[in-house]
């Protein structure tokens, strides 16, 4: 059986799959699971911090998250969603986000940007990010 695989067909897969990338950095941040986070970076990735930190290739991007997200003191909520894709190629994709951290007594917001990439097993993986507080 032959599959047929239409462009559009194609770009809605990417964009779930893009959709189930936040969702995988949502839940290993509300988890502090560095190794699940860690999971989702191209091994050359270049990853900003929203403190302005520049972490460059997964052995940087991995020292920073085992030492920070396992003993972050936040224990509100906080929600990642795709508030926007756009496909620079096939296999590039600029995402932007919506990241919302909210307390019983206040909210804040970040707007990251994710450039992920496409791998040759399908995968969709986190290769150049900027993770920025929304200041109001």
């Amino acid at each position: 059986m032959v599959s047929m695989t239409t462009p559009s067909t194609s770009r809605a897969a990417d964009l779930e799959a893009i959709s189930r990338l936040v969702a995988t950095v949502e839940h290993s941040q509300v988890n502090k699971d560095p190794e699940e986070f860690l999971g989702l970076f191209h091994p050359d990735a270049i990853w900003t911090t929203g403190h302005g930190k520049v972490l460059i290739g997964l052995d940087a991007i991995s020292e920073f998250t085992r030492k920070v997200l396992p003993s972050s003191d936040w224990d509100g909520r906080v929600t990642y969603e795709v508030a926007h894709v756009l496909f620079i190629r096939p296999d590039v994709a600029a995402v932007k986000v919506r990241q919302r951290y909210l307390t019983p007594d206040d909210e804040s917001e970040g707007a990251p940007l994710y450039v992920i990439s496409k791998q040759d097993d399908g995968r969709w993986l986190l290769t150049a990010c900027q993770n920025t507080p929304v200041v109001t």
